[in-house]
């Protein structure tokens, strides 16, 4: 089952699909980071950059530049965390998130909006 237009891609700040599709059609960020200004997405706990990426891959085109090294965070995958964006039950990937925050260490951003990495 795919991420619906109403689906939390995003948890941490709550960005559903549905914002960032519209984000990507209409400003056509060049580079999947860019996406980060919707809303912030992508920059709280980092499970949902995977899924941004692909996102944007199947909406803009995959730019990767030349000297980017592999993130830190590609290096955790999971089948939710993997799967495309019209493959993934919602479901499973809102687990996937609290599976990888336990193995990762990783937490959301404060209620303040403070990320807190330590």
């Amino acid at each position: 089952m795919a991420l619906k237009p109403d689906d939390t891609v995003c948890f941490c700040f709550h960005v559903p699909m549905r914002k960032i599709e519209n984000f990507c059609k209409v400003e056509k960020p060049k580079a999947a980071s860019q996406i980060s200004e919707c809303l912030s997405a992508g920059t709280g706990c980092g499970w949902c950059v995977p899924m941004l990426r692909k996102i944007h891959g199947r909406l803009c085109g995959d730019y990767r530049p030349w000297w980017k090294a592999m993130d830190a965070e590609e290096e955790y995958h999971s089948a939710e965390r993997d799967a495309s964006d019209v493959q993934v039950d919602p479901e499973e990937y809102a687990q996937g998130r609290q599976k990888y925050l336990k193995v990762t260490g990783r937490k959301p951003p404060t209620q303040d909006g403070r990320n807190d990495r330590s």
